[in-house]
């Protein structure tokens, strides 16, 4: 496939899409005054993810990673024990209008609704609307990942209970709660992290919200790009394998990506060169050539990654290195 210089290899555009920095900031209550802890790790919540009133018996120990992409916000959070609670007055005050994604990897917790209480074990995946009151708890601390979506950005009807189910395995909701942590790990992290594909990101929230009422082209949908999300650089990654992954023909899978206007390999294309961007602009390794970032990002040629990088982002893949923050 020849690309125009500058153009996007996903959408055939005229126009050079660079990925958009994960940048992620760390706020901790570690090495704060002890009782001002809990009232600062509020004011961060409330700018930087949810606002929520928060108790804790002790010294609240606790971390917080955010990323903020264009239309979500993604999180990993850690922290000792404690209690949060979004109740009426708090959603008065820092309305979010969102739905949010609570994935738990360490610690017991609990939720409790107008319509009941749930245990929460690693594993579990709770998808709740912000603007609906309720409490959590973790009695023995938590470690978990967080995406937060605007309701506008998510056109399916909403389910007036959360949505429990879990991410550790198994098919049916299973593997898209599944995706959406691996997504969320490979972004929300300090060490090498992966520039988001925002709409999987988005599909896959959907998918779990609908549940079997999920429309089979958002499924497949999602379903394909988290598949690709996870074997990106994997050089032998092509359409078959992407198909039968999902369970879906060849031909249906390419319908699937052509009402998005793309293909597999143009898709896959883009997502790899995102990755090359991202991984240079970031400053590779001090021995590590662009020949080196292009086989680890997927590529079996320096000669064809050289081309379509700078047919796509319209510069050199050696002029990129180390220029984080000047996208």
């Amino acid at each position: 496939m020849r690309l125009r210089p500058g153009a996007d290899p996903e959408s055939g555009s005229g126009r050079a899409i660079r990925p958009a920095d994960p940048a992620p900031s760390v706020f901790s209550t570690v090495g704060l005054p002890d009782a001002r802890r809990v009232e600062l790790w509020e004011t961060h919540n409330a700018t930087a993810l949810i606002g929520l009133d928060i108790r804790a018996a002790g010294s609240l120990e606790a971390t917080e990673l955010n990323v903020q992409l264009p239309q979500i916000q993604l999180a990993r959070v850690s922290g000792s024990a404690h209690g949060v609670a979004r109740t009426a007055d708090v959603i008065s005050r820092t309305p979010a209008d969102a739905i949010a994604v609570y994935l738990t990897l360490r610690g017991d917790a609990w939720f409790r609704d107008r319509g009941g209480a749930h245990v929460l074990r690693p594993g579990s995946a709770l998808v709740c609307q912000t603007d609906h009151p309720f409490t959590r708890g973790f009695a023995r601390g938590l470690e978990e990942l967080v995406v937060k979506v605007p309701r506008v950005a998510l056109p399916v009807t909403f389910p007036s209970k959360p949505v429990i189910t879990a991410f550790g395995g198994g098919g049916g909701l299973n593997r898209y709660a599944r995706a959406l942590a691996a997504i969320t790990s490979r972004v929300a992290r300090t060490v090498d992290p992966r520039p988001a594909d925002e709409r999987t990101v988005l599909d896959l929230v959907a998918v779990l919200l609908a549940g079997r009422a999920a429309a089979g082209a958002v499924a497949h949908r999602a379903a394909a790009r988290s598949y690709i999300e996870e074997h990106l650089t994997d050089p032998s990654l092509g359409a078959d394998q992407v198909a039968a992954a999902v369970g879906i023909s060849e031909r249906q899978l390419s319908r699937v990506f052509a009402a998005d206007g793309t293909s597999v390999p143009r898709h896959v294309l883009s997502r790899r060169l995102q990755l090359a961007y991202s991984v240079l602009a970031r400053g590779a390794g001090a021995d590590e050539t662009v020949a080196d970032v292009a086989a680890r990002c997927g590529f079996t040629s320096v000669t064809y990654f050289s081309h379509v990088f700078r047919a796509h982002f319209g510069e050199r893949a050696s002029d990129v290195r180390g220029v984080s923050g000047e996208w």
